[in-house]
């Protein structure tokens, strides 16, 4: 079963661009050819978060599926043990965190350099280098 939930403030029978798939524990497990308690293990071992309906039913997103996914794959290809994977999956977090911060930084650095870039445009100052129409100077020659 498919589960469609609504953004926060939005009443039912209005129209939504885009509804974002949930998916029941029941639909997961067969995804995977797992055991709902298989998830529910996962869950309480910290490993997954689903989001609970109002009735409290656990509902997975796109991302839960994912890294349920990258969970079977640790333990099942790699025999990695839950604790194995709960490191790995926090070291993931953390570096996709991590890239987001640099992306971030390289942004803002992008666009100081440019608005420096456009203070300095134009300008014709004297530079470092002393410069003649035919080119730079050599020492000694003036």
């Amino acid at each position: 079963m498919t589960i469609f939930l609504l953004p926060r403030g939005v009443e039912r029978g209005t129209k939504v661009r885009q509804r974002r798939r949930r998916y029941s524990i029941s639909v997961v497990a067969e995804m995977f050819d797992v055991h709902p308690q298989t998830l529910r293990v996962y869950e309480r071992e910290g490993l997954l978060r689903p989001a609970r309906t109002e009735g409290n039913t656990r509902v997975y997103s796109q991302e839960d599926v994912e890294r349920i996914e990258l969970i079977l794959r640790l333990t099942k290809e790699l025999g990695v043990n839950l604790a194995g994977v709960e490191v790995i999956l926090n070291m993931r977090d953390r570096m996709e965190r991590m890239q987001h911060q640099m992306n971030e930084l390289l942004r803002a650095m992008t666009e100081q350099f440019d608005a420096e870039m456009k203070h300095w445009e134009g300008r014709e100052e004297e530079g470092l280098v002393p410069v003649r129409r035919r080119g730079l100077l050599r020492r000694g020659a003036s």
